[in-house]
């Protein structure tokens, strides 16, 4: 897989921050070390008072840890889930160390993908979601494909898992990736779910994922006129009609 990626992201507040003056709790992240590439997405727990800071912090430890345990050879496969578990548990510890007894306040939820030349890892403890652009369908359109999600907490339950809460590691989902095609990935917070998947099981809206992945292969002259019409379709009437919450829309492709 060619280590060469053009990464660009973006977070706006929801419809409802707006109205209330409350800053953005999404983040997102990447870092490149050698020929790893590493994204990262956070959705900070909307009732918790430090989230936006959670958001932020959670997204610096893991493109940092996560790039750091990657950079060693690392054969695809199941050692691969041990070494995003591992990167995890780093993340976590120093969460936890920094924030100390007030790490309730900082909830929130992340989202990882490790590009590799060998494999794709994927390591997500929330809502959070992602989306590989690989292949070609019969009539040319490119494919998509959403990585598994966490399991709910219950069957009964919209409970969302945060990076501090009890036995977060036994709620992971992991997975490598072994596929030369992908040639985009998408990460996000739930606020673009609705926009960004539909039915049940929920599968990848392709008209959007294929919009967004696009407009990035093929960016315009002026960088900022590019994430102002990306920031204002977040923000627009139509996705907001689907979901107030925060969006964070974080998109690698091929070069």
């Amino acid at each position: 897989m060619s280590a060469n990626w053009r990464v660009h992201g973006l977070s706006v507040e929801g419809y409802r921050h707006r109205q209330t003056g409350v800053p953005c709790q999404d983040a997102w992240g990447h870092a490149v070390s050698g020929a790893v590439t590493v994204l990262a997405v956070a959705d900070g727990a909307g009732s918790r008072s430090r989230s936006d800071e959670g958001s932020r912090l959670a997204v610096d430890l893991a493109t940092d840890h996560f790039a750091r345990r990657a950079a060693h050879s690392c054969p695809p496969g199941a050692a691969v889930g041990t070494l995003l578990a591992e990167a995890f548990r780093g993340v976590c510890k120093e969460f936890l160390h920094r924030t100390g007894g007030e790490a309730y306040d900082f909830a929130t939820t992340l989202t990882v993908v490790v590009l590799t030349p060998a494999w794709i890892g994927h390591l997500s403890v929330g809502d959070g979601f992602v989306v590989l652009r690989a292949g070609r369908a019969p009539d040319g359109e490119p494919r998509f494909h959403l990585l598994p999600q966490p399991a709910a907490v219950s069957e009964y339950s919209n409970e969302t898992v945060f990076l501090t809460s009890p036995g977060a590691e036994e709620r992971l989902s992991t997975a490598c990736v072994l596929d030369d095609g992908v040639d985009g990935v998408l990460l996000s917070t739930d606020g673009l779910a609705q926009a960004a998947l539909g039915g049940r099981p929920p599968v990848p809206n392709a008209s959007f994922t294929s919009a967004v992945l696009r407009s990035l292969d093929a960016p315009g002259a002026d960088p900022e006129v590019d994430e102002d019409d990306l920031a204002a379709l977040l923000r627009s009437d139509r996705l907001t009609a689907l979901n107030g919450d925060d969006k964070t829309l974080l998109r690698a492709v091929r070069t």
